[in-house]
């Protein structure tokens, strides 16, 4: 038999099926998962909504909606896009497959299901999840405001920040897609993402949102960074007050947070010479002699704003 699944894993399994729902969630159970059952698409798509699982098991053919397009309606919720969809099929032609696939699936299995093939499965796709969400937990935690999105521009992930940023500043924005001018662009830019940059979008007042390209390759992911102007904003008040250069501002506030200089370069994309020698004006222009003294001024002018 296989190996044990980690405990406490939580699978969600979508069947029409009792005599499938009962088999599986015996044999999961055994192995220490934590087994959710739904008997049709829209029933998953509202258990999703209340309890998030590590793994779902996607039965192709139901009554109603399939599970190609339950997949796809749960791929567009961007705090889902990171659960692996493995489907369980009868169906083996090629396009039902790649139908499969193109709706977000990561692998399939074929019925009858042999259970030392599904878990062998399921260990590795819940590893490569794993994987994906630690390397994005690093950047939720650096401050980063970035997101992912399809070349068609729906939102694969965002980091907190960008959520926070976007919410705030486009009221109407639903989290599913970018907004139109940025979709737009990626219908007319090539793979490689190369001619004319993001456009820059207007907000509220005289503000406006930027978005910086940092990779596109013939993937199935692009990879922004978000910023806005806010002429209200902290980086406008450390401009205000310490007469310093927009970029300037920009490092003392990341410094004020108790960021490294390595941290601050990766957050801002600058070079760590760059960095220091954006510090180097800071102390001068603030009339102190480390960064210490340089976060407790910035914190001090914020604080009176």
């Amino acid at each position: 038999m296989a190996e044990p699944i980690m405990a406490r894993d939580i699978v969600l399994v979508v069947d029409d099926s009792p005599e499938t729902l009962s088999f599986l969630t015996d044999a999961l159970e055994q192995f220490g998962a934590t087994v959710l059952v739904a008997t049709e698409g829209a029933q998953a798509l509202d258990l999703v909504e209340r309890i998030t699982p590590d793994i779902v098991l996607m039965d192709a053919v139901m009554p109603g909606m399939d599970g190609f397009e339950t997949t796809r309606r749960l791929k567009r919720n961007a705090t889902l896009a990171h659960v692996p969809v493995i489907f369980m099929t009868g169906l083996s032609e090629t396009e039902n497959i790649v139908e499969g696939l193109e709706s977000g699936g990561v692998d399939y299995v074929t019925k009858p299901i042999v259970l030392d093939e599904l878990f062998a499965r399921i260990r590795v796709h819940l590893a490569n999840a794993r994987t994906a969400q630690s390397a994005r937990h690093a950047l939720d935690t650096a401050g980063r405001t970035l997101l992912a999105a399809s070349r068609s521009g729906e939102i694969l992930w965002c980091t907190p920040q960008a959520v926070k940023l976007l919410e705030g500043a486009l009221p109407d924005w639903t989290g599913t897609t970018l907004p139109e001018p940025l979709r737009e662009w990626l219908r007319q830019v090539d793979e490689s993402g190369m001619g004319a940059p993001p456009p820059t979008i207007p907000i509220a007042g005289e503000r406006r949102l930027h978005f910086s390209l940092l990779s596109a390759t013939g993937g199935s992911e692009i990879l922004f960074r978000v910023a806005s102007d806010d002429a209200d904003g902290q980086v406008a008040i450390l401009r205000r007050q310490y007469a310093v250069t927009g970029r300037e501002a920009e490092v003392l506030l990341w410094i004020a947070q108790g960021k490294s200089n390595r941290d601050i370069g990766e957050i801002l994309g600058l070079s760590p010479r760059t960095v220091n020698k954006h510090l180097e004006q800071i102390y001068q222009k603030l009339g102190v002699e480390n960064r210490a003294s340089a976060a407790v001024a910035a914190l001090k002018a914020l604080d009176e704003h």
